[in-house]
């Protein structure tokens, strides 16, 4: 018998999860200080960097958003636990996106330059709960935030499909694909706006977080 399929675990949340991942990784590295505030591994790198060098003010600088992110996991898993015991009339994930979705319009309020720490931190939370809260689409393990697991994971079911033969790999495949695809356009767009728009630009992530939020119902 075929599983049925979540709303909250489909291929279109996804995608537009992923988008907003996009969007919200280059704004806050094109506009709030070079920083990476829903990818960690960069700012863990840069953090290594800034630390051989004795620089530690500008290691804090990257410190700060790797916390908010440990932090925003151990929130996500208190809110899953909560919702658990004391359903509401909501779905408890678009619980967390309607919150990021406010987050993020405080965000868009904070001028650039000296609080932008504050705002990649709030970015960084947010978008750990919610890598946390939506980990699978179409039985698939997947990250919407980052793309380095799912690039590993789509070679290889392309492979199995290749070489091996494996069908149902295809699929796989290209889902894995396709959130890259996504996140990428994300990225892009919000490259594209972030010299016009500035610290207003974050509010793009709002849409397709929007949207996502409507299609889970």
């Amino acid at each position: 018998m075929e599983h049925e399929i979540k709303p909250s675990e489909s291929l279109p949340v996804g995608l537009l999860l992923a988008m907003a991942g996009g969007i919200l990784d280059a704004y806050t590295y094109l506009v709030r200080g070079e920083v990476f505030a829903t990818a960690e591994t960069g700012n863990l790198v840069l953090l290594g960097i800034n630390l051989s060098q004795g620089r530690l003010n500008e290691a804090a600088y990257y410190l700060w958003p790797i916390l908010a992110f440990a932090a925003g996991v151990l929130a996500a898993e208190l809110l899953h636990l909560h919702f658990e015991r004391r359903p509401v009339g909501l779905h408890w994930r678009q619980s967390i996106l309607l919150a990021e979705c406010v987050v993020l319009a405080v965000v868009s309020l904070i001028p650039t330059g000296s609080l932008d720490s504050l705002a990649n931190v709030l970015i960084a939370f947010t978008s750990a709960v919610q890598i946390e809260s939506f980990r699978q689409f179409e039985g698939c393990g997947c990250a919407t935030t980052m793309c380095t697991g799912n690039l590993r994971s789509g070679t290889e079911f392309l492979f199995r499909y290749v070489v091996k033969g494996e069908r149902t790999a295809s699929g796989k495949a290209r889902l894995y694909y396709g959130l890259i695809l996504s996140f990428v356009t994300g990225a892009v767009v919000s490259g594209l706006l972030s010299g016009s728009f500035g610290e207003k630009t974050v509010l793009l992530a709002v849409v397709p977080l929007g949207i996502a939020f409507a299609k889970m119902f």
